[in-house]
């Protein structure tokens, strides 16, 4: 039984459709890609994915329930948890306790309890992205690289079996962006099944083994990245009619 299963979701603005009956799975111990041009409706289908907004029709399964349109706070207790394109921590918190937040969840309460503190949990998690020197650091004071590598660290501290990750390479530079492929590919590594919506895809595709392309809200191609690459569709979407 796959882990996600997106059934016919649909969402409009008014009249603007941005998200028109799109369907795929997860599997566990997977890494999807998520493209598409601006606009395509990726992060959107995330909102959905999450419960940040109710789909017009379709349905969200995990693990085999129906999750569609549950609050976030229930999605992020069953399980799934993501980061935001724009990166939004507790500013005047130090990045320890930015961390913590999500560490005093029921779900999360109920795995730690007799094994570390939240203190304790929310260092483990720093250190998973490389931030434990900044761990007294408010957060206002903490480069934007930081901050994604913080986004992740809260995500990481949900204790997800599904992890979705919004943009993670946007804004960094060449070497952030190296450091972070390596630390998401040891979470694979660590179990971690995960989608990622990302522009640059020459990270992305150094990390998904499958990759779903959306263009006006519509999945246009799914498959690996050398078939996905090879896509007629694909190309058009991302280069222009070839005359």
């Amino acid at each position: 039984m796959p882990l996600l299963e997106v059934e016919n979701l649909t969402k409009r603005f008014g009249g603007l459709t941005a998200v028109n009956g799109v369907s795929f799975e997860v599997n566990e111990g997977e890494i999807v890609g998520l493209i598409g041009p601006n606009g395509a409706g990726k992060t959107t289908l995330f909102h959905l994915i999450t419960g940040i907004l109710k789909p017009d029709s379709g349905t969200v399964k995990f693990k085999g329930e129906d999750v569609t349109g549950l609050d976030p706070y229930k999605i992020v207790n069953k399980g799934i948890a993501r980061t935001f394109q724009v990166v939004r921590p507790f500013r005047h918190l130090p990045t320890i306790a930015n961390v913590m937040v999500p560490c005093l969840s029921p779900r999360v309460k109920k795995k730690i309890e007799w094994l570390k503190s939240p203190e304790r949990k929310a260092l483990d998690m720093l250190e998973e992205v490389g931030l434990s020197d900044l761990m007294l650091e408010p957060a206002a004071n903490v480069s934007h690289g930081d901050l994604k590598r913080l986004e992740i660290a809260r995500a990481l501290a949900a204790e997800p079996d599904l992890l979705l990750l919004d943009e993670p390479f946007g804004g960094l530079n060449p070497i952030e962006t190296d450091f972070l492929i390596k630390s998401i590919q040891r979470f694979y590594l660590d179990g971690y099944t995960m989608v990622i919506v990302e522009h640059k895809l020459y990270a992305l595709m150094k990390l998904a083994k499958r990759v779903i392309v959306l263009h006006y809200g519509e999945k246009i191609a799914e498959g690996s990245p050398k078939e996905v690459s090879k896509n007629k569709k694909v190309i058009e979407v991302y280069m222009g009619k070839v005359a």
